[in-house]
Parts: structure tokens; C-alpha cells; sequence
């Protein structure tokens, strides 16, 4: 068969492929064409346009990108047409993809939804948007299932396919070796983000709480899909390294973490390294999200776990002495550190262990057939 899949950012190219292989060993004879990323590409997808060009955060940055959004949808919309997939599968990223599903559904052609976009945390009224034009979707949190039941749609949840990744990683056992970190210095884990929009508002603030920690070494998390001369901007002292798409190994040799609001949250939780979750955007687009966020916290493990695990720094609180006092909390109280080891053991347990691009790839086979 033929598939059609879109993923907007770093994390969904991530899952798309995982997806894409899992979707392979159910039906040998898959075809894939795809808006995505290298990892997407990596498991035999025919990549059509990379989410870096179509990298925008904010509702200020899309208003004024709204001519190259509509660009990138007409032609996503030709393309469909032209290859005449058997199913569409979005993953997450709503804003494109649910009008990419809309116009699917008015042609015919069948659409999934792995990952299911965040409208419970903002405009909930689009769930009616997904019962029209959405014909499977296969949910990742618990509490995603329970949210569309009370708008009368059932979904499919298949657990969740961060915690399979971190399962299935096998730690690097030269990391400090290979990335000339010393081997005497305990690591502060750096995760900003993997577009420049957001690294730029996260990693100068992030850098700014070195002088305290002098005794500790920052390692950045870098991707590959930028450049590497664009990180050098920020390595303006010794105790900073920076490494390419070694997120996981990083983690592994955390004794604590400064994390940009998003997945990487969870796998920081998932590895058991305290941290500090942070995220700042342009005022205009911070008081519009304030004005229609509908849920208590903007971290996964928050959300997951129902209360607050992990400390928030957002906008105007996301400053170098708040940081500061927050970092002491997570590296050098072993009360604090405890407290939030046992939340994260209770995540674990809640979230479970589930095959889930596997289960979802057998699911949607036998939804096609």
C-alpha cells in the first residue's frame, strides 16, 4: 500500500519513522512519501519538503509567515493528489495538518492520525473538526482517550512511543570520552529545542546561571539539521561542550537537566534525570496562548502525572536567578531530588511499556484491509 505521512517538527519526524518501519513489517509492499525530516527519509520515505522550511512557533510568527504557510498547502495538497496514497497519516503538528485533512477527506482519500495534536490543551472546539475529518486516531497519553470520549469519538491508544524509545536505547559507554567532557565533572544537561526560533529564546538564559556552576560542565543537545557553526555562538567558556543528536546518551550521564517545554521533558523524566522545565516566545504570542490554554501545566510529565512534578519557569518567570535557585534545588537537595525520583517512578508506572508504533502500524493494516 501506499502511505502519505507529515510530520512538522524534530520529535514527529522521530516517531514517523519508528512508525514507518513498524508499518513495513506489516505490510512489506509499503510505499512511503512524506513531509518530514532525515530520520523519515532514513526509513525509506521519498521526503518531498523537510520541517525545517516549514519550521514556525507562535501565533505572532505564523500570522506574519501566513503567505508561505499557504504556499507549502497548496502544494502539499497537489501532491497528495498526484501520488494518490491508500492513507494519509498526520502526526501531530494540527495547524498544517488538519487542513491537509480536511482536503484529503473532501477527495476521498483516508486519513489517520498518529499522535493526536494538542487541542486539549487550547481551542477544544477543533475536536469536531477531528470526528469530520479524521477517520482513525491513535492517541499516546491516557489522558487523550478519555478527552475525545467526551466528545463522542473513540480513539485507539497505544501507549506511548517515547517510553518504547528509551527502553530500546542502548547507552553509549565511551559518550564522555568521545565528547571530551571530563571525566571528574558531574553534567547539567542543556535541551533548547530543535529550531532556532526557540534555541534563541531559550539558550542565552539557559547559559546565563554558568558562574555558580563552574564545578559542573553544560552539554548542549545539539541537532544535526542545523548547523554546527550556528551553535559556536554559544560556547563562550570552557565548561560548555556541545553534542550533536546525542540527547539520549546525554541523559543517561545527567545529574540534571534545563529543558525546553516538549517531549524531551518526558524523556528526560523517562531517564530519571531531575530538571527544570523552561519556555519563553514573543509576548504577543505568550498572551494570546495565556488567553486560551485550557490545562494547568505545559510540560508532559505535569500533564501525565496530574500535579506538579517538575518546575515550570515560563515567560517572565523564565529568568537566570529563578533558574539559578531551581538548579540548586534539582543538583544539591537530595529531599528535592527525591521527592521528584519517586513522582517520576509513578509516571513510569502509569505510562507502562507498549510496543506502540508497532501496535499502531498492525491497527492501521487491518483498519485499511
Amino acid at each position: 500500500m501506499k502511505y502519505y505521512l507529515i510530520a512538522g517538527e524534530r520529535s514527529g519526524d522521530f516517531h514517523a519513522a519508528n512508525l514507518m518501519r513498524a508499518l513495513r513489517t506489516e505490510d512489506a509492499a509499503a510505499e512511503f512519501r512524506c513531509w518530514g525530516g532525515d530520520m523519515m527519509e532514513a526509513a525509506g520515505g521519498k521526503l518531498v519538503h523537510h520541517y525545517q522550511e516549514m519550521a514556525i512557533m507562535g501565533f505572532l510568527e505564523a500570522a506574519t509567515s501566513i503567505l508561505k504557510f499557504r504556499g507549502f498547502l497548496k502544494e502539499c495538497q497537489r501532491d497528495l493528489l498526484a501520488y494518490k496514497p491508500d492513507v494519509l497519516i498526520l502526526v501531530d503538528y494540527a495547524g498544517f495538518n488538519l487542513r491537509v485533512a480536511k482536503f484529503a477527506k473532501q477527495h476521498g482519500i483516508k486519513v489517520f492520525y498518529y499522535i493526536s495534536p494538542k487541542i486539549w490543551a487550547w481551542n477544544q472546539g477543533r475536536v469536531h473538526t477531528v470526528k469530520a475529518v479524521v477517520d482513525k486516531m491513535f492517541v499516546i497519553l491516557p489522558f487523550e482517550q478519555e478527552f475525545y470520549q467526551r466528545f463522542g469519538y473513540d480513539v485507539d491508544y497505544i501507549g506511548n512511543p517515547t517510553v518504547d524509545a528509551v527502553a530500546e536505547h542502548e547507552a553509549s559507554t565511551d559518550f564522555r570520552e568521545r565528547n571530551r567532557i571530563p571525566a571528574n565533572k558531574p553534567i547539567i544537561a542543556v535541551l533548547p529545542g530543535s529550531r532556532k526560533q526557540e534555541i534563541e529564546s531559550m539558550l542565552y538564559v539557559m547559559l546565563s546561571v554558568l558562574p555558580p556552576f563552574l564545578n559542573y560542565q553544560f552539554v548542549i543537545a545539539a541537532v544535526s539539521n542545523l548547523d554546527r557553526n550556528y551553535y559556536q555562538n554559544f560556547q563562550r567558556s570552557e565548561n560548555i561542550t556541545i553534542v550533536s543528536d546525542q540527547t539520549y546518551d546525554l541523559l543517561r550521564h545527567a545529574d540534571g537537566a534545563m529543558v525546553t517545554s516538549g517531549t524531551a521533558t518526558l524523556e528526560t523524566a523517562l531517564f530519571d534525570v531531575p530538571q527544570v522545565v523552561c519556555y519563553s516566545t514573543s509576548i504577543v504570542s505568550y498572551t494570546i496562548a495565556k488567553a486560551l490554554i485550557k490545562v494547568p501545566y505545559i510540560s508532559l510529565v505535569n500533564l501525565v502525572a496530574g500535579k506538579e512534578v517538575v518546575k515550570e519557569l515560563i515567560q517572565g518567570e523564565f529568568n537566570s536567578r529563578n533558574l539559578v535557585q531551581e538548579l540548586k534545588n534539582i543538583l544539591e537537595n537530595p529531599e528535592y531530588i527525591a521527592r521528584q525520583k519517586a513522582d517520576y517512578a509513578e509516571l513510569r508506572e502509569k505510562l507502562g511499556r507498549s510496543n506502540a508504533a508497532q501496535k499502531a502500524a498492525k491497527l492501521m493494516v487491518g483498519y485499511l484491509q
